[in-house]
């Protein structure tokens, strides 16, 4: 997550970097497998640099390996401000620091696309896609449903693989409710930071984080949602087309913390505590092997269409909204 900056060595110094850069420095991607980053306005990229190339990492072994990167994109301020930081934070990492989006696809096998501002996602995605390169998406894939949906239309029609997800997907906890260890969920409860920025939709921003940890354990099939919205919280109530219930808790007071319950025929589970990017950063390498996506378009597209549906129930007050509204399944 932004706000987890410790947890990927920003605050641990530039020597903390600077000790991998020999080993670092000697390694070269495998044939067919240069990564190339668009955006370096976030911890992800980061994260991700350090876990595809850093000599301490398992993951390292993949031979995928970050070569390039384009830095920009993000018109938003408290993004735009990280990137000379970033830049210098990638380069021990032997990552190549290009000028366009184009000079960074004719480098390059794979796109990881980390630009925190999903304003200008619509516009680089579509670069990506006529380029035919295999794209992760991060959250959000765009600032708007439209702009989700026809990234994922063009990516259809031009055959190109694309994967999208947050994070908190694979906590093992959130996985070992979805591989059945209580059975079939019969509901959760998710909580998550849910800050605001005023080019987003609300949920787009952050709250994303704790939908996706729902809408991963209820499945596809909400039916219809309910938004109570107060200054510091978001309570988001959604009713899938079974009966079956979840919630989400947004938080944008106290602690940043990730978790919930998920509700099983066997018992209950404890959702939690966040683990790190590690298990996404494997998903992504699957993914680029496999050029299949570990999540489902239509349940990438229901997380969407949820977090628009809640932005319109609190314009009207909290009413209920049907997902069917919004088009879609």
């Amino acid at each position: 997550m932004n706000s987890s900056l410790a947890a990927v060595g920003i605050g641990m110094g530039w020597n903390a970097y600077a000790s991998d850069k020999e080993k670092v420095a000697k390694q070269e991607a495998d044939p067919g497998k240069r990564v190339g980053i668009i955006g370096l306005d976030t911890s992800h990229s980061l994260a991700f640099t350090k876990g595809l190339n850093g000599s301490s990492s398992e993951l390292s072994k993949s031979g995928y390996r970050v070569t390039a990167a384009y830095p920009y994109g993000s018109t938003i301020e408290v993004s735009t401000s990280r990137i000379p930081g970033y830049i210098e934070q990638v380069k021990p990492f032997g990552v190549k620091i290009v000028d366009s989006i184009s000079g960074l696809l004719a480098e390059v096998d794979y796109i990881l696309l980390e630009t925190n501002d999903g304003n200008p996602r619509l516009a680089q995605a579509r670069e990506v896609i006529e380029a035919g390169k295999p794209m992760f998406i991060d959250k959000p894939v765009a600032a708007s449903l439209e702009d989700v949906q026809e990234i994922y239309q063009l990516a259809e029609m031009r055959r190109v693989p694309i994967f999208s997800t947050s994070s908190l997907r694979y906590m093992k906890t959130i996985q070992d409710a979805i591989s059945g260890k209580v059975g079939r969920i019969l509901g959760a409860d998710t909580f998550s930071p849910a800050t605001l920025e005023p080019h987003h939709p609300d949920l787009y921003w952050y709250g994303i984080h704790g939908v996706e940890s729902l809408i991963a354990l209820m499945g596809v099939g909400c039916k219809e949602v309910r938004r109570i919205y107060a200054e510091g919280t978001d309570i988001v109530v959604g009713t899938w087309s079974d009966g079956r219930i979840g919630t989400f808790r947004g938080k944008r007071t106290g602690k940043h913390t990730y978790g919930g319950t998920a509700y099983g025929e066997k018992g209950d589970l404890t959702l939690g505590p966040y683990d790190g990017y590690d298990g996404l950063l494997s998903k992504i390498i699957e993914f680029f092997d496999s050029g299949e996506s570990p999540v489902d378009k239509n349940e990438t597209l229901e997380i969407y269409r949820f977090m628009t549906a809640a932005d319109i129930s609190k314009a009207r007050g909290g009413a209920a909204v049907a997902l069917a509204e919004l088009g879609g399944q």
